[in-house]
Parts: structure tokens; sequence; C-alpha cells
């Protein structure tokens, strides 16, 4: 079974406990459904959309390393690894030749996560109970918001979102989101989205410590066509509430423009004389 440990660094065994940078307050963007329309948790707004958008031809495939290694070039490819580090991040070999090591992640979400609602006692609670609804809190991850990881060249990037989540204690479908890796060439960025079953740190490892060279990023899983099984009862009804104010809002603009235009037009006509 892989495992993901978050044990805490000691200068013995060089293992450094998890690091998570927040570059502002997590509250920033705060929603919480105790403010929200009581029939509906609001997960979104207006102000974002759960529609994929069209990706720029800077989203290229990067060139994986596709050949399995060796043990003794594991062995030296992690020796190389540790030489080039100025942290304590280091990477270690295992007797049954898998290997450890860190992978940081950062956090590029452009929709709000949801959280469990805080605890409060009282007959609010036990309401919530006995009718089934699980409340949620949602709010926007800061966008520098990153995190190290401590996983084993068998943990797959579908593990790795999943102890994300957990971390951050997200309550969000996890195939909401997917990990991409990251490059700089030429001046030029390339992003490629892992498949479930690619191991990040074989990738890390292969690629080295620079971030330039590689990088881990989360973001939403934009497919091209949403997955709407991905979604909660609550979620999707959200949806259709947001879609029917985006039509009835469409809708009172274009009956105003052709109320201007027909205004206009019924002012030439009678200030016109007949010829």
């Amino acid at each position: 079974m892989t495992s993901i440990t978050a044990n805490e660094a000691s200068s013995a065994d060089k293992t450094p406990s998890f690091e998570m940078s927040w570059g502002s307050s997590a509250s920033s963007g705060y929603c919480s459904d105790e403010d929200s329309d009581p029939e509906f948790e609001q997960f979104f707004t207006a102000r974002t959309s759960f529609f994929p958008k069209t990706r720029k031809n800077s989203d290229e495939h990067t060139d994986s390393v596709k050949q399995e290694l060796t043990t003794a070039e594991v062995l030296q490819k992690v020796k190389e690894y540790n030489a080039q580090i100025n942290s304590n991040l280091f990477m270690n070999m295992n007797k049954d030749g898998s290997y450890t090591g860190f992978i940081k992640v950062q956090f590029k979400l452009a929709r709000p996560v949801s959280v469990p609602a805080p605890k409060k006692g009282g007959h609010d609670v036990g309401a919530r109970r006995a009718s089934g609804v699980k409340r949620r809190t949602s709010f926007y991850l800061p966008k520098d918001a990153s995190k190290h990881l401590h996983i084993s060249s068998r943990t797959t990037s579908r593990e790795v979102i999943e102890a994300l989540l957990k971390k951050f204690t997200v309550v969000d479908n996890p195939g909401k989101f997917a990990l991409f890796e990251r490059s700089e060439r030429h001046d030029q960025v390339y992003v490629r989205k892992l498949s479930d079953g690619e191991r990040p740190l074989r990738l890390r490892l292969c690629a080295g410590p620079n971030e330039k060279v590689l990088s881990f990023v989360i973001k939403e899983n934009e497919t091209g066509e949403v997955n709407w099984h991905a979604f909660s009862m609550p979620e999707l009804k959200n949806f259709l509430l947001i879609l029917q104010r985006e039509e009835e809002e469409h809708v009172k603009q274009i009956v105003q423009r052709y109320a201007l235009a027909r205004a206009k037009m019924q002012g030439a006509l009678s200030g016109s004389t007949p010829g």
C-alpha cells in the first residue's frame, strides 16, 4: 500500500515535515453557506464559470521519460539529485528498490473549494443531521498556495491529488481536479496533464530539482466536457440557478437593445416629412 507521510523534520533522518506556504489569508474570497441563499449552497458565483475554457497553444505536451530505470540507474540518479539541492528535501532509496522524496505542488484553482462547515452546537446541528443535509463552506485558495508532499516512487498522481485534498480538508470530488507538470524551455512554457497512473516522484527524479525544468500544478480537471456526475446535487441545483439568472440577464439586455433601436427609428420617422 502506498504511504504518504508527514513526519516531523529531524537532522538524523533529514526528513522534513510538510511545508505549506500561503501568500495571503485563506479566508480571501470566503463564502459561507450561512450567508447565502438557504435553499442552495453557493459553491459558484457569477464571476466564476464551470464551463471549460479553450486552452492556448502554450499548453503543449512535454516529453516525459518512458523507459524503466534499473535499480543501479535509480541509485545513481538519487545521488545526483541529492547533490544538487540546497535544502533537506532529499530522496532516499529503500531496500525493495523503491525510493521516497518530496514534490512541491502549486495550487492554481479558478473556482472555490468546499470544506466541512464549522461545527456548532445546539438544535440547528441536530436538525441538519435529521434532515440528512450536509452543510459546507466554500472559499478561494490563494493563487500562490503550495504544498510539499513526502511520497513514494509508487505514488500515483491520483493519490497525490487525494492527499492534497485531505491535507486541506477539501470535500470536493477528487475527479474535479487534475495534476499537471509545467516546464520552461526556450522562453516557452509547456503544460501537460498527468494521467491518473503516472508517478510524479519518478518525473521529479528524472528532471532534477530545478523548478523551471519541472514543477507540479493542481488545477481544475477540464477535459472539454463537463463531468456532471462528479458534482453533488446542491452544486447542480446551484448551476441551474446561475444559468437561469444569466439567461434572464441576457434576455433583458436584448429587450433593452431592441427597445432603444425602436425608439430611434420612431424618432427618425416622426422627424421626417413625406416626400
